[in-house]
C-alpha cells in the first residue's frame, strides 16, 4: 500500500463546509479525538499505514460519507481501498447480517456446507463469466486477498507440477512472501517479470497499441526462447486494471493476446480481481471487459459486503487439491458470506456496473480538464469508478524528450491533504506515490460526484499555486476550464447537499 511518510500526524484542519463556530461541545470532542489518535501512535505498529496520511477517527458512517470523533464529515473515496462497493452501512447488507444474527445460525464454521454458504456460492457463480462458471470450483480459503493468491499460486503449481510464476512490473497482489514475489517491488524470487503496458508511461516509450503489441512479443520471445532462462512456468498472475501500481488499465486487445499466448502453451491465466472486481471497473469482473475467459480468479474485497472474504474460483480440471492441501480457520465466515451474497445481488440487480461505466466516464472526462489548466497533472486515468490522477513536476525536464515528467510524490501528498482540509479521503498509490486515487462506492450519486470533483479540483489548484507561486495563474492554460466543467460556481452547494445525502 501506499505510504505517505511526510504527512503529519496531526488532526486535519475543520472542512470548509463544516466550519461552525466552535462549542464547549466541539471543544471536547477534538480532545477526544486527538487523544485516541496519540494513543494510536504510541501503542500501534510502525507498519500502519492509512492512519499516517489520514489522522481521522471515525465513528459513523453512511454511503459515501464518515463522520469523525471530532464532529468533521468527509466524503469517503477510499471506501476501505474498494471493499465498500455499496459504500458505508448499505441497508441491504445490515439487514443480511441481522438475520443471520437474528437466526441463531453458527457465525463460524471451518469449511462445513451451510445454507448461508450455499446461498453465497450460488450467487456468485451467477455473476461469474458464463465459460467459468459452468465449469468452475470454489476454494475458501483465509479472509483476505492475499490469502488468496497464495492458494492461487499453490493450485496451479500443483496442476501443473511447475513452479515458476509470470507476472507484470508494477504489479501489487498481497503482503505474504508469495504474493510478495508477484508483485512489485520483490526481489530474489521464483518470478518471471514482464512489462506491463501503459500509454503515459510506456516501458518501450511509445505507448497505445503499439506499445501493447511490443509487451506481448516479448512476452512470447521469454516463454519461446530456450535461452531466455525462463523454463515454462506454473501460471500467469495479472490484474486488467493495475490499481496499487497507479491505476492503469490494460488494453482489451493486449488482455486478449495474453489468453492466446498461455492457452497455447498450457499455461494457467491467473486474474486477480481482488480490487477491480464487483461492479467497479463498469463490468461486473473486469475480464469481461476483454471477453477473456481466465482458468483461476482471486477474488476478495468487496465480495464480502465490508467484511473479510476471500475465494479463488477456477477450471474444475486444475482441482488437483489432497484433502486439507489448503485451508484457513476463518473460511467459512458466515456474516461475510451473507453480506457478500445481499452486495453481489444488489450489484447486479441494480445494474451499478453499467452504472459505474457512465459516472466514471464522465468523472474521468472531467478530471481531464485538470491537466489542461495545471502543469502538474500529468495525466489522468481510470475504468469505471476506478481513477487516478497523477502528479508530476512541470518545472523538472523529461527524461526522455517528448516524454512525461518527473513524478511527484510530493505534491501528490500535498493534494492528499488539502482533500482531506476540505473533506475528501483520497487513497494515493503508483510508482512513486504519485498518482492521488479515487474508490468511491459504486452509490455514489451525480450530486455527490459533483461534490467529489469540486473538492479535489480546488485541492490541486492549491497545491499548484503553491509550488509555481504568483507566476502560476499567467501560464495556465485556455480552455473549457476547471470551473464550468466541474461547476466551480456551484460547488458551495454540492458540497453541503451531499453531506446532507451521504
Amino acid at each position: 500500500m501506499a505510504v505517505t511518510e511526510s504527512a503529519p500526524e496531526t488532526a486535519p484542519a475543520m472542512p470548509e463546509a463544516a466550519g461552525a463556530r466552535a462549542t464547549q461541545e466541539d471543544v471536547g470532542a477534538r480532545a477526544a479525538h486527538e487523544g485516541i489518535l496519540r494513543r494510536q501512535a504510541a501503542r500501534e505498529s510502525a507498519a500502519r499505514t492509512y492512519a499516517r496520511a489520514l489522522p481521522i477517527v471515525p465513528v459513523r458512517a453512511r454511503g459515501l460519507t464518515i463522520e469523525g470523533a471530532d464532529g468533521n464529515r468527509y466524503l469517503d473515496c477510499l471506501s476501505g481501498a474498494g471493499t465498500l462497493a455499496l459504500g458505508h452501512n448499505h441497508p441491504v447488507v445490515l439487514e443480511a447480517i441481522r438475520k443471520v444474527l437474528d437466526s441463531g445460525a453458527p457465525l463460524q464454521v471451518l469449511d462445513l456446507a451451510t445454507p448461508v454458504k450455499d446461498a453465497f456460492t450460488t450467487e456468485l457463480f451467477r455473476t461469474l463469466p458464463p465459460g467459468l462458471a459452468d465449469h468452475a470450483r470454489v476454494q475458501f480459503c483465509g479472509p483476505a486477498g492475499t490469502d488468496a493468491v497464495e492458494a492461487a499460486l499453490k493450485l496451479v503449481r500443483a496442476a501443473t507440477g511447475r513452479s515458476g510464476i509470470l507476472a507484470f512490473a508494477g504489479a501489487y497482489h498481497g503482503m505474504t512472501a508469495g504474493a510478495l514475489a508477484a508483485s512489485g517491488g520483490a526481489s530474489d524470487v521464483r518470478v518471471a517479470r514482464l512489462p506491463y503496458p501503459q500509454d503515459y508511461r510506456c516501458p518501450f516509450g511509445v505507448g497505445g497499441e503499439p506499445g501493447a503489441e511490443l509487451a506481448a512479443r516479448w512476452t512470447e520471445s521469454i516463454l519461446d526462447d530456450t535461452k531466455s532462462g525462463v523454463p515454462s512456468p506454473a501460471g500467469m498472475i495479472l490484474e486488467p486494471v493495475q490499481g496499487e501500481g497507479g491505476v492503469i488499465p490494460a488494453r482489451d486487445d493486449w488482455m486478449r493476446r495474453m489468453r492466446e499466448i498461455t492457452s497455447a502453451r498450457s499455461i494457467p491465466l491467473i486474474a486477480d480481481e481482488v480490487q477491480t472486481g464487483v461492479g467497479r471497473t463498469g463490468a461486473f469482473w473486469a475480464v469481461e471487459h476483454s471477453g477473456i475467459t481466465p482458468d483461476v480468479m482471486v477474488l476478495s474485497k468487496a465480495i464480502g459486503g465490508s467484511l473479510p472474504l476471500a475465494v479463488v474460483v477456477y477450471r474444475e480440471d486444475l482441482d488437483v487439491w489432497e484433502p486439507g492441501a489448503h485451508a484457513g480457520t476463518f473460511r467459512g465466515n458466515q456474516l461475510a458470506m451473507a453480506a457478500g451474497a445481499a452486495t453481489l445481488a444488489y450489484v447486479r440487480e441494480n445494474g451499478l456496473a453499467e452504472r459505474a461505466a457512465a459516472l466514471g466516464t464522465r468523472m474521468i472526462a472531467q478530471l481531464q480538464n485538470l491537466a489542461d489548466d495545471f502543469g502538474c497533472v500529468g495525466d489522468v486515468r481510470g475504468r469505471g469508478l476506478m481513477i487516478g490522477v497523477e502528479l508530476v513536476d512541470p518545472e523538472k525536464p523529461p527524461s526522455t524528450p517528448g516524454g512525461p515528467h518527473p513524478a511527484a510524490p510530493e505534491l501528490a501528498a500535498a493534494v492528499q491533504r488539502e482533500c482531506l482540509r476540505r473533506g475528501l479521503i483520497v487513497e494515493l498509490g503508483g510508482r512513486n506515490s504519485s498518482v492521488v486515487r479515487l474508490l468511491p462506492p459504486l452509490t455514489i450519486s451525480d450530486e455527490q460526484a459533483s461534490a467529489v470533483l469540486n473538492r479535489l479540483a480546488d485541492a490541486v489548484a492549491e497545491v499548484a499555486k503553491a509550488h509555481t507561486g504568483p507566476a502560476a495563474e499567467s501560464t495556465r492554460r485556455t480552455g473549457t476550464g476547471r470551473d464550468q466543467e466541474i461547476g466551480h460556481a456551484q460547488g458551495t452547494e454540492h458540497t453541503q447537499r451531499a453531506e446532507r445525502s451521504g
